[in-house]
C-alpha cells in the first residue's frame, strides 16, 4: 500500500496544482493564475529590428509578410544547397570575403539552423519586427561604452585572420590567448537567444515552463540553461551576479512580470553589461501560445530603453539537450591553432634575424 501511495503521489501533486479550466480554455494553477506549464516554440522569420524600408509602419499586411517569408526561405533554401563533392580545399587562412574566419574556410549549412518557420501575428496582425519601440522597430543606438564593450567581446570574432600570428606584432595580449579571451558563446557559458532578454535566433529557440505557486522554471534548449523565477520574493542584496542575472515575478491580474537585475558584467544579450535591468511579460493566449514582452534598460550600453514582443507557440515537441560545452571541440582546436601559428611565426622571425 505504502509503495502505491508512493507511485501515485507525483501525479497527486501535479493533479494538485491544476484544478479547472476557464470558459476560454486556458487552465489555471490552484490559485487560479494562469498555468503555463509545457513546451514552446519561440522561433520565428519576423526580425527583431524593423527593416528600414518599413520606417515607423508597424503592421504589414499577409502578402507583405508572405514576401518577406517567401524571400527568407529562398535565403535559407541557397544556404542549404548540396555541396560539390569535387570542390577543392578552402584557401589557406580563408578567402578574406569577411572578418569571421577571413571567409570560405567552411561551416555548417542551413540544415543545421531552425529560426522558424513563419512570421507571427498578433491579434491577427502580422509585425514588421520584434522591437516595437521606438517607434522605427529598432533598437536605439549604443553608447560608446557599449560599443567598445561590443568590440572587446567579440574581438575574437572579429580578428581579421590573415593565416599568420599577425597579433604578435602588437602590444597587449592577443585575441587567442587562452579561452577567457574567446567569446561567451565560443565558451558555451552562455548562447546568444537564451538572454534575458529571450530573443529567437538561428536554433534552439525551444523553452519548457514549469510553475508551482512559488517558482517558475523556464528551461532554455540554448546552452541547457534553466532561468529560476522566484515569485513574490525580493532581490538578492548580497552583491551575487549572474549570467543570466537574479530573477523575481508577480501576477498583474493574468500577466506574469519578471523582473531581472543583477547581472554579471557580460551579459546573454549582446552589448548588455551589469547595470541591465530587463522586465519582462508572459500572457496565456486563449490558443495556448504566450504572449511575450520585454524592455530593455540599460544606460551605460543603450542611450534609451527598447522594448520588444512577439509568440512563443505552444508545441508538443520536447525540448533536447544542447551539449554545447560537451561537445566544443572548436574551441580547443583555435586555441591549439593559435599556439601552432605562434610557433611558426617565432620560429621564421628567428630565422630572418
Amino acid at each position: 500500500m505504502a509503495g502505491t501511495y508512493l507511485k501515485l503521489a507525483p501525479v497527486l501533486l501535479l493533479l494538485g496544482g491544476i484544478v479547472h479550466a476557464d470558459d476560454s480554455g486556458i487552465k489555471r494553477t490552484k490559485s487560479g493564475k494562469p498555468d503555463f506549464t509545457g513546451n514552446y516554440d519561440a522561433g520565428t522569420l519576423t526580425p527583431l529590428d524593423r527593416p528600414e524600408y518599413f520606417g515607423d509602419k508597424k503592421f504589414m499586411s499577409r502578402e507583405e509578410a508572405e514576401k518577406v517569408i517567401g524571400g527568407m526561405k529562398k535565403q535559407l533554401e541557397f544556404a542549404n544547397r548540396q555541396s560539390s563533392p569535387e570542390r577543392g580545399a578552402p584557401v589557406k587562412g580563408g578567402d578574406g570575403r569577411h572578418a569571421f574566419g577571413a571567409g570560405g574556410v567552411g561551416g555548417y549549412n542551413a540544415f543545421w539552423v531552425d529560426p522558424g518557420s513563419d512570421a507571427f501575428e498578433i491579434d491577427g496582425k502580422f509585425r514588421t519586427s520584434i522591437v516595437y519601440d521606438p517607434p522605427n522597430g529598432r533598437q536605439p543606438p549604443m553608447t560608446m561604452a557599449g560599443m567598445l564593450k561590443m568590440a572587446k567581446n567579440f574581438a575574437s570574432f572579429a580578428y581579421t585572420n590573415d593565416g599568420t600570428a599577425s597579433w604578435l606584432t602588437k602590444d597587449g595580449p592577443g585575441p587567442f590567448d587562452g579561452p577567457e579571451y574567446l567569446a561567451l558563446a565560443e565558451r558555451c557559458l552562455l548562447g546568444f537567444s537564451g538572454g534575458p532578454p529571450m530573443i529567437p535566433s538561428l536554433y534552439n529557440n525551444f523553452n519548457r515552463i514549469s510553475q508551482t505557486e512559488d517558482h517558475v522554471v523556464i528551461l532554455l534548449e540554448m546552452v541547457h540553461d534553466a532561468r529560476i523565477i522566484r515569485l513574490n520574493s525580493e532581490h538578492n542584496t548580497n552583491g551575487f551576479q549572474k549570467w543570466l542575472g537574479d530573477s523575481i515575478g508577480w501576477w498583474e491580474g493574468d500577466t506574469l512580470v519578471i523582473d531581472t537585475i543583477n547581472f554579471r558584467d557580460r551579459t546573454g544579450l549582446a552589448g548588455g553589461d551589469e547595470n541591465l535591468h530587463i522586465i519582462e511579460k508572459l500572457s496565456k493566449l486563449e490558443n495556448g501560445d504566450i504572449l511575450y514582452g520585454f524592455t530593455v534598460d540599460d544606460p551605460s550600453a543603450w542611450t534609451a530603453n527598447w522594448s520588444g514582443e512577439y509568440i512563443w507557440k505552444s508545441s508538443k515537441e520536447r525540448v533536447y539537450e544542447y551539449a554545447c560545452h560537451e561537445g566544443n571541440y572548436a574551441m580547443g582546436n583555435i586555441l591549439r591553432g593559435a599556439r601552432i601559428l605562434e610557433s611558426d611565426f617565432i620560429a621564421e622571425a628567428d630565422g630572418s634575424e
